[in-house]
């Protein structure tokens, strides 16, 4: 494989889980053109990646604009175009690790003569020259991508999720800290926001955890998030004084670096817990409703699950909202874990 394409768009987890696929691309194929397909803003994550020559941003949001206003034609015409731009880049091979009739259809534009999906679906299987099913050790981070590295022959001997981020971001960033007080290693990141109520631990408990940390470790708590975030941080942080609250104040780019630097990270099964356990920094994941991983690979991240009978439910919820399956994962509980972490680290 000479010119080999990664689709792989969305989310920002997902992007971390399958960080390591580049890298192990890469030692099989030093000298291969490697591109990654993604969604605009998402970029960030993947921009210093040595291993990495080429991002190709898919417009997304523009193209549900344009269907959304009614101007056919236009979308058309710019579907169009990005597949002359997919095309012209020559393209052999292409991995479409979503395997969704979106991702497919943006792999089968390429015209590339070798499409290999990761248990693809909603009818991109047809669009594949060939299917992967997902697999591997369901328990270990990043799995499905290992699973299908190991089904191409690529090296696998440090298969682990993987960040870069540039130095100058890392000093701005690190300047923005110390507007805070805050030093590297001196903090700790509350990742406590993600896409589903039933994947959050509550409020009370982060702001119960707060004063605990502080105490325990001498460690700040950090809240961050995305814009989105904003409204349910100041509600987390209120009266909580010991909580930093940057939410909706950092770039992508500029949170990789704070997760990069600090001194543990505490967070539900969101991206931004992924990249704790990307930096090797001290990392404890809570997961309820979902557990897609139990083992970190790295002797410093823990994982918190209850695996009480009705786990993981997903995005089918039995319980009538009160989640049981996070709320009986306590603040001490939570503070002692990452007593552990810290030392397993030191």
């Amino acid at each position: 494989m000479k010119r080999i394409l990664i689709v792989r768009t969305s989310a920002i987890g997902d992007v971390v889980f399958a960080s390591p696929l580049a890298h192990a691309l890469r030692q099989r194929y030093p000298e291969a053109h490697i591109a990654w397909l993604i969604e605009p803003g998402l970029d960030a994550l993947i921009e210093n990646d040595p291993a990495i020559d080429e991002r190709i941003i898919w417009p997304k949001s523009e193209w549900k604009a344009l269907w959304r206003d009614g101007r056919r034609l236009e979308l058309l015409r710019r579907v169009l175009a990005f597949r002359r731009l997919l095309r012209s880049k020559r393209f052999d091979a292409v991995l479409d690790l979503q395997g969704l009739l979106k991702s497919g259809l943006l792999a089968w534009m390429t015209g590339a003569s070798r499409r290999i999906g990761l248990g693809s679906k909603e009818g991109s299987q047809y669009l594949m020259t060939e299917v992967v099913p997902r697999g591997g050790d369901s328990a270990r981070i990043s799995s499905e991508y290992l699973h299908l590295a190991q089904h191409l022959g690529l090296p696998v001997d440090d298969f682990m999720p993987v960040l870069h981020v540039s130095a100058e971001v890392e000093a701005r960033t690190l300047e923005r800290l110390a507007e805070h007080g805050l030093a590297p290693g001196k903090y700790a990141v509350f990742a406590a926001f993600t896409t589903r109520p039933q994947k959050h631990w509550f409020a009370d408990a982060w702001r119960s955890l707060a004063p605990l940390l502080l105490r325990q470790t001498g460690l700040t708590p950090l809240l961050l998030g995305g814009p989105g975030d904003v409204d349910a941080a100041a509600d987390l942080a209120r009266g909580e004084k010991s909580i930093v609250n940057m939410v909706g104040k950092t770039r992508l780019d500029e949170t990789v670096a704070i997760i990069k630097h600090a001194g543990a990270v505490i967070g539900v099964d969101t991206g931004l817990t992924h990249m704790g356990i990307a930096f090797d920094v001290p990392t404890i994941a809570l997961f309820g409703s979902t557990c897609p991983y139990t083992n970190t690979g790295r002797s410093s991240a823990r994982v918190i699950w209850l695996n009480l009978p009705c786990a993981p439910c997903k995005r089918n919820p039995t319980c009538g909202g009160a989640f049981t399956c996070m709320r009986d994962i306590t603040p001490q509980r939570v503070a002692n874990e990452l007593d552990m972490a810290l030392r397993l680290a030191a």
